[in-house]
């Protein structure tokens, strides 16, 4: 089974106070990129970084230097519109490489345990649903997946777009599996359509999947740890992922 991974990577990184890209932000000693491209080794064939072109020099050198670097497309986002255009900016290589599943990660979730991933993987092979995804409960949650009595998801809150949000929650993890006729049909047709964010102003990726969720099979399963939806934004979040995964990965 072939698969596409798309990371959008076009975040300054400035409540970082970083000095370079937030992609070539250093966790632990590697940078966010070089650890997603370990984490996902074994289960992808081909990467897609979007990046801004404010420092797709600096990304496109970094890769350059890379053993694996001719797997590995950077593509611009001219303007920072959101999410869903900068997963879109993958379809030229999706359409060349023809995969048969389109993984999606944010840049900065670097603590995903290899377990959830494997645990993705093997739900992509055997099924034909329209999009897999790890969730987490959060508590206060910053995205909340509303079911309806079935357990479909019915709509995505928002903390960020100024949602009102529960005390407890369930969350993605910024990691989803498209099948291919996801992303090459489904995910142009509702980008046609969708509405701009009411606080951020942007074509927010997440909407889609109650969208989805209405006709086609959107599959949930529970990640290893809460600690995997963890995004590195701050200079807390930061240290308190590196914590994390020096517990994965014990010093002797």
């Amino acid at each position: 089974m072939s698969r596409l991974l798309v990371i959008p990577a076009a975040g300054l990184g400035s409540r970082l106070g970083a000095s370079v890209p937030k992609v070539l932000v250093r966790v632990a000693g590697e940078t966010m990129l070089d650890r997603l491209l370990a984490l996902y080794r074994g289960f992808v064939d081909r990467v897609v970084v979007v990046v801004s072109p404010a420092f797709s020099d600096q990304v496109q050198d970094h890769i350059a230097h890379r053993p694996d670097a001719n797997r590995i497309h950077c593509v611009d986002q001219a303007s920072p519109t959101g999410m869903l255009d900068a997963i879109l900016l993958a379809t030229p290589v999706a359409a060349e490489f023809n995969p048969s599943g389109i993984w999606v990660t944010w840049c900065d979730q670097v603590a995903v345990h290899p377990k959830t991933i494997a645990r993705l993987a093997g739900l992509t092979s055997r099924t034909d649903d329209a999009l897999v995804m790890p969730t987490v409960r959060q508590q206060p949650p910053y995205i909340h997946l509303e079911r309806d009595a079935s357990g479909r998801i019915v709509r995505v809150l928002h903390r960020r777009e100024g949602d009102i949000m529960p005390d407890v929650g369930e969350s993605d993890m910024g990691l989803f599996a498209l099948s291919s006729a996801s992303y090459s049909d489904r995910l142009p047709q509702y980008a046609r359509s969708v509405e701009i964010g009411r606080a951020t102003g942007e074509r927010n990726f997440l909407p889609f999947i109650p969208w989805l969720a209405r006709t086609e099979t959107v599959t949930t399963f529970p990640a290893e740890s809460a600690m995997e939806a963890v995004g590195v934004n701050t200079p807390e979040e930061l240290a308190l992922v590196e914590q994390y995964l020096r517990t994965l990965s014990p010093e002797p």
